[in-house]
């Protein structure tokens, strides 16, 4: 009967916060808030209201998936995380904010649940995986709409974690570098982040492949006398270093790869080559390869999830050792750590010779603002399970039929 009234009520706080749309934040207000010294009391009054909204409306959203993804036990597992740290937020909902015990309470929740996730991104794909190998063509729509729901999923997860990982740099007892304002950094620089991501990324390639290209890595920015105080390329933005790392990395992960593997009978491999520029709006990055390239009927793949040009790894354990090798989750991420901040992540593939990765980075603090999923009906719909008809004519293969339809000789009637 106890645990019944539990359910009973969080349904419907997750009803009530559902309702409410997230507050959306820039890099701007999140630095001025650690500059002015805000008090703890203030950010936890904050969050105790915003870290429920978030929680609910991604919730609602799990809620809307076809049933058999929400029978998986891996699913329900992450189901189970988010709705014990739902309850953990909303047992401080009505706390005196003034009371420092109260406060360390709130930090050691905050602590807990930021540790309960972090595997949530390998145990949401283990779901998806085994979910898509055995209802992968009795489920309509599926690739459409868990591809929707992880690109939200995911998005939110890492809004949130920014939230609590900010507070707790500021106001728990983590350590954290001197110059930086919780997980900001207001003089990063691009060019150092860029040439970790390298290293540490060609020292997997030699480990997994004896080799790896260099990296031929510059950087550029106009020259605006009444702005730039003197001629360096050291090019610095206020941004969150572990994210753009994170980017990075993987770009570079693919790239390097993508090379020596094109190039593994040659006695020289070409190097990859590195543009970080600093426009009027944004710094872009540009990785390119001659690593050959994706053919067209793949390219829009590249950002799906499970879908990997690289060959799979032996096992579902071999997706935290295997270096190289993936499950097709680095790309999207990627780009989703990118457009977080109103920033963004794309390829130019020729096929046949190689890839230009961008990645496009907001300039100003003021500019770069949070890309929060929102749930409503809007939402709601796109988990529907019909498809709509399509509108173009479908591509004829070799043997001048249609591909996807083995009557295609028939004729088509309206």
């Amino acid at each position: 009967m106890r645990l019944t009234l539990l359910l009973l009520n969080r349904a419907k706080l997750l009803d009530y916060y559902g309702r409410f749309h997230p507050s959306v934040l820039t890099i701007q207000q999140f630095i001025e808030f650690g500059q002015k010294n805000v008090s703890a009391k203030n950010s936890f009054v904050f969050l105790r209201k915003e870290l429920p909204v978030r929680l609910a409306n991604i919730m609602k959203e799990i809620q809307l998936l076809p049933e058999q993804l929400q029978n998986m036990p891996s699913v329900q597992l992450v189901e189970g995380w988010y709705a014990r740290s739902f309850d953990d937020i909303l047992h401080f909902e009505k706390s005196d904010a003034s009371n420092e015990t109260t406060l360390k309470k709130f930090n050691d929740a905050l602590d807990s649940i930021q540790d309960r996730h972090k595997t949530v991104v390998e145990t949401m794909a283990q779901g998806v995986m085994e979910m898509k190998n055995e209802a992968a063509d009795v489920i309509p729509n599926l690739e459409g709409r868990i591809h929707y729901f992880l690109d939200r999923f995911y998005l939110s997860r890492i809004s949130m974690r920014m939230l609590i990982h900010q507070h707790l740099l500021l106001y728990g007892d983590m350590d954290n570098p001197s110059r930086h304002i919780g997980c900001f950094d207001p003089s990063c620089d691009v060019l150092s982040v860029a040439n970790d991501a390298y290293d540490n990324a060609r020292f997997l390639c030699e480990q997994y492949y004896n080799a790896a290209p260099k990296n031929d890595i510059r950087c550029h920015k106009p020259y605006d006398p009444v702005t730039e105080t003197d001629h360096s390329d050291r090019i610095v933005m206020t941004y969150v270093p572990a994210h753009l790392y994170y980017m990075l990395f993987e770009l570079y992960k693919n790239a390097l790869r993508a090379v020596v593997e094109y190039h593994h009978n040659e006695p020289s491999l070409p190097d990859v080559q590195t543009l970080i520029c600093k426009g009027r709006e944004d710094v872009t990055i540009k990785i390119s390869d001659q690593g050959g390239g994706v053919p067209r009927s793949d390219a829009d793949k590249l950002f799906h999830y499970m879908y990997s040009t690289a060959p799979k790894p032996p096992s579902p354990d071999a997706i935290l050792t295997t270096p190289l090798a993936g499950y097709g989750y680095g790309l999207p991420i990627s780009r989703l750590y990118a457009k977080y901040f109103n920033g963004d992540l794309w390829l130019n593939t020729v096929d046949g010779h190689g890839t230009d990765a961008m990645v496009s980075l907001k300039v100003f603090p003021k500019d770069a603002s949070e890309l929060l999923p929102v749930y409503n009906k809007t939402s709601s719909q796109r988990y529907a399970a019909t498809v709509q008809a399509k509108d173009w004519s479908e591509p004829v293969d070799g043997l001048g039929l249609h591909r996807n339809r083995v009557d295609s000789f028939k004729p088509t009637c309206h």
